[in-house]
C-alpha cells in the first residue's frame, strides 16, 4: 500500500498537459522538427488541392464554352479567325497550333500520300501541344504523392523518438510513474496521429486531382480526333 500510495501522490504532484500545445510543448526536439514539418506540408498540400481543384473547375467551364462555340460555328476558318480573342485555355492553344500546321503545309500538298502525312502532322502537333498543357496541368501534383506516401513514415519517426524517450524517462526515474512516462507515450501517438492526419487527405486529393486531370486530358484527345476527322474530309473535298 505504501507503494502504491507513493505513486499516487507522486503523480498527483506532476503536472501533465495533455492539451496538443502541452504535449508539443513537452515533446523533444526531434518531435517538434517532426511535428512542425508534418504542419508545413500539410498547409502545403492543402494549398495544393484547392488551387488544382479551382484551376481544373475553370478549365472545365472553358472547355465547354470552347467547344459549344466550335460545334456551332459555320467554318473552322472562321473560328479560328476569332479564337485569339478566347484567352489562353488548352483546347484552344491545340487548336491553334492544328490550324497553324494546316494553313501552313496544305498548300504545298499535292498528292493524297502527301494529304495523308499532312493530317498525321497535324495531328502529332496538336498532341505535343496538349502534352504541353498537360505538364502545366500536373505541375505540383506529385507533391500531394510524395506527402502521402512519406508522411506515415515521418510521424512514424517521431513515434520511435517518443518511445525512446518513455525508455529513457523510466530508466532515469527508479519510482516509475505517470508523469514520468507520459509525455514520452503523448508525443509518440501525436507524432502518429499527425502523421495519418497529414497522409490521407493528401492521398485523397491526388487521387481526386489525377483522376480530374485524366479526365481532362481524355476529352482533349478526343476533341483532338474529331478535328482530325475535320481535316480529313476538308483534305477530300479539295482534291474532288
Amino acid at each position: 500500500m505504501n507503494g502504491m500510495e507513493e505513486i499516487i501522490s507522486t503523480a498527483g504532484a506532476g503536472i501533465v498537459d495533455t492539451s496538443l500545445q502541452g504535449i508539443f510543448a513537452q515533446a523533444s526536439f526531434a518531435v517538434k522538427f517532426v511535428v512542425i514539418l508534418l504542419i508545413i506540408c500539410s498547409c502545403w498540400s492543402w494549398v495544393v488541392t484547392f488551387a488544382k481543384l479551382l484551376c481544373l473547375r475553370k478549365l472545365k467551364a472553358r472547355a465547354n464554352k470552347f467547344e459549344e462555340a466550335f460545334w456551332n460555328c459555320g467554318s473552322v476558318e472562321v473560328f479560328f479567325d476569332s479564337a485569339n480573342s478566347r484567352g489562353e485555355d488548352p483546347f484552344c492553344a491545340v487548336f491553334m497550333a492544328g490550324m497553324q500546321e494546316w494553313r501552313r503545309a496544305r498548300s504545298k500538298v499535292k498528292s493524297a500520300v502527301g494529304n495523308i502525312s499532312l493530317n498525321e502532322r497535324i495531328v502529332r502537333v496538336m498532341r505535343i501541344t496538349a502534352e504541353r498543357e498537360s505538364e502545366y496541368l500536373e505541375y505540383h501534383v506529385g507533391f500531394l504523392a510524395s506527402v502521402g506516401s512519406t508522411a506515415p513514415f515521418v510521424g512514424l519517426f517521431g513515434t520511435v523518438i517518443g518511445i525512446i524517450n518513455t525508455f529513457e524517462s523510466m530508466r532515469s526515474d527508479q519510482n516509475i510513474s505517470l508523469v514520468s512516462v507520459a509525455p514520452g507515450i503523448a508525443e509518440a501517438l501525436f507524432a502518429t496521429a499527425l502523421g495519418l492526419a497529414v497522409t490521407i487527405p493528401a492521398v485523397i486529393a491526388y487521387n481526386k486531382i489525377l483522376s480530374e486531370i485524366n479526365r481532362y486530358q481524355n476529352r482533349l484527345d478526343i476533341f483532338i480526333d474529331e478535328f482530325s476527322s475535320i481535316v480529313s474530309r476538308q483534305i477530300e473535298d479539295s482534291e474532288a
